[in-house]
């Protein structure tokens, strides 16, 4: 039974009913769609990665996904210059750049090198024009094995940290953790006050 004095519930929930309901029917449509333009885009870019440029890896902001490494927009001015590559060579090359970013570390400048020296060992450049062959062009024997890569280049692969079995022993058992770390709050908060203690002793052992 219903209680309390609430409005006697009549929802007409009937009426055009074909306007509320949101249909899904090119979604096979939009798959094949989608397919056939990325085969163009692949096409047209020969013999560029179909994923774009390369992308260095970064940490996530804020503190909640600072843990976490994800690909960002470029690379720094400073990382390219560790690596040996110029700033106006890097887009050319299938490099992104970003001169707003900053390296915050050291081990976050060294990965991203790293990065972009196994990229530029694996790199392939072809001529512009088929006739002139200028320096730094690779070799036709590496030009005729070339293939264009699919997919991602490169992925960002999250470490997962390993996990050390300890047998647990006696000592560890009785050890009083609790205890310990009041014990050690108490000596961090009197350390002003016992060395004042332990001055004025002194001054009194002088005297």
């Amino acid at each position: 039974m219903v209680k309390h004095n609430n409005v006697v519930p009549n929802g007409h929930f009937k009426k055009h009913w074909q306007n509320y309901v949101k249909t899904w029917f090119n979604q096979p449509a939009r798959k094949t769609r989608r397919r056939i333009a990325r085969q163009k885009k692949a096409v047209k870019i020969f013999p560029r990665p179909t994923a774009g440029p390369l992308r260095p890896v970064v940490q996530c902001q804020t503190l909640k996904y600072n843990m976490k490494s994800r690909a960002g927009r470029g690379f720094t001015l400073e990382e390219l210059k560790a690596a040996g590559i110029p700033n106006k060579l890097a887009p050319t090359i299938g490099i992104a750049v970003d001169h707003r970013r900053k390296n915050r570390s050291l081990e976050g400048l060294q990965a991203n090198v790293q990065r972009l020296k196994t990229y530029k060992a694996k790199l392939v450049i072809f001529p512009r024009g088929a006739r002139k062959i200028k320096a730094g062009d690779s070799a036709p024997e590496e030009l005729a094995t070339a293939t264009q890569v699919q997919g991602r280049y490169m992925p960002i692969v999250r470490e997962k940290p390993t996990v050390e079995l300890v047998k647990v022993t006696d000592e560890m058992k009785s050890f009083k953790a609790y205890a310990k770390l009041r014990v050690e709050r108490m000596n961090e908060r009197q350390v002003g006050a016992r060395q004042k203690k332990a001055a004025e002793a002194e001054k009194e052992e002088k005297k």
